[in-house]
């Protein structure tokens, strides 16, 4: 019986250790993850000015998908060094141009 509640005890604590392993890594992770969004927003202050930023953040509520695109092609051409001066709000316009999905015309014919 003590062989029993010995061994249920030394499972309980392998499995409790095994618990604070993965929260541990998984509060690691997290705080990678983090670091590697306060560098990428810091990049993009640097390129882009704050009404080109805000208009980023406002589509990216509708298609973040396509910001997270453009967000990597200007950081990749900023560390490239082939971004010559700051991204205003027209070039943003420019550019959220050519990444946003087209757009279907629908036409409803009656007979």
């Amino acid at each position: 019986m003590d062989d029993e509640v010995d061994e249920l005890a030394a499972l309980r604590k392998r499995r409790l250790m095994e618990l604070q392993s993965q929260q541990d890594q998984m509060v690691a992770a997290q705080e990678q993850q983090t670091a590697v969004e306060n560098q990428k927003q810091a990049i993009l202050r640097g390129i882009m000015t704050p009404e080109a930023r805000e208009r980023l953040g406002r589509v990216k509520t509708a298609y973040p998908d396509v910001v997270a695109e453009i967000e990597r092609q200007l950081i990749m051409l900023a560390s490239s060094g082939r971004i010559g001066q700051k991204i205003d709000d027209e070039m943003m316009k420019g550019l959220l141009a050519k990444m946003m999905p087209k757009k279907r015309d629908i036409t409803i014919t009656r007979r």
